[in-house]
């Protein structure tokens, strides 16, 4: 089968984690650059490949995937060899899809009103409860082991672990102990040092 994706991707954006991960999978792909700062993401030949306006997108053969997770989720089992997504029967499978939909589900959302000093929709409509409470799930989980799913690095890790960088940076997301030594973990790998180097070689460009 063909493995070969074509990405399209903005640096300095939710798209560098997909960056990443091609880079930790060795994936073969073609990356599109989508320039934000010149508005290319509203121009109708990007709104065809993703209405939204947003990346990350890929394209393998005829499907077109948008939504970070689903993205990550895709592509970690089209290199299922590499071993960053834990198989179907794999006891660790159920808890690495949890993750990484709730980053999408609960983390973003709860996020956002963080970042805007807004308070959560009442109980029973929030889609994560209270921050502390996402913060709070979060902390246990990772005070399990090295990464969210122990010992084992998968690609949930490239999501949250680059995610998690962009929140502490901001002040978004308090910088304890147990979230540093995670970040640092996962943002010193080769394969992210390499996605971070070359986008900040794009951000150049575009700046230029």
């Amino acid at each position: 089968m063909n493995r070969k994706v074509i990405f399209y991707h903005a640096p300095n954006s939710r798209s560098g984690g997909t960056h990443a991960l091609l880079e930790e999978l060795g994936a073969d792909y073609e990356l599109r650059l989508v320039n934000l700062k010149s508005g290319e993401q509203r121009q109708p030949a990007y709104r065809a490949i993703n209405p939204m306006g947003k990346v990350p997108a890929i394209r393998h053969g005829d499907a077109l995937i948008t939504e970070q997770p689903a993205v990550f989720l895709y592509l970690a089992d089209l290199y299922a060899d590499v071993g960053l997504a834990p198989a179907i029967d794999d006891p660790l499978r159920g808890p690495y899809l949890r993750w990484m939909v709730y980053y999408g589900s609960s983390f973003e959302p709860a996020l956002v009103d963080q970042s805007l000093n807004r308070a959560p929709a009442p109980p029973s409509t929030s889609p994560y409860g209270t921050w502390d409470d996402v913060l709070n799930t979060l902390h246990t989980q990772l005070a399990n082991g090295s990464y969210m799913l122990g010992e084992r690095f998968t690609a949930v890790d490239v999501l949250w672990g680059g995610a998690l960088h962009w929140a502490t940076m901001f002040h978004l997301v308090p910088e304890t102990p147990t979230i540093r030594a995670y970040i640092e973990r996962v943002i010193t790998r080769p394969a992210m040092q390499r996605a971070a180097a070359r986008d900040a070689e794009f951000v150049a460009q575009h700046a230029a």
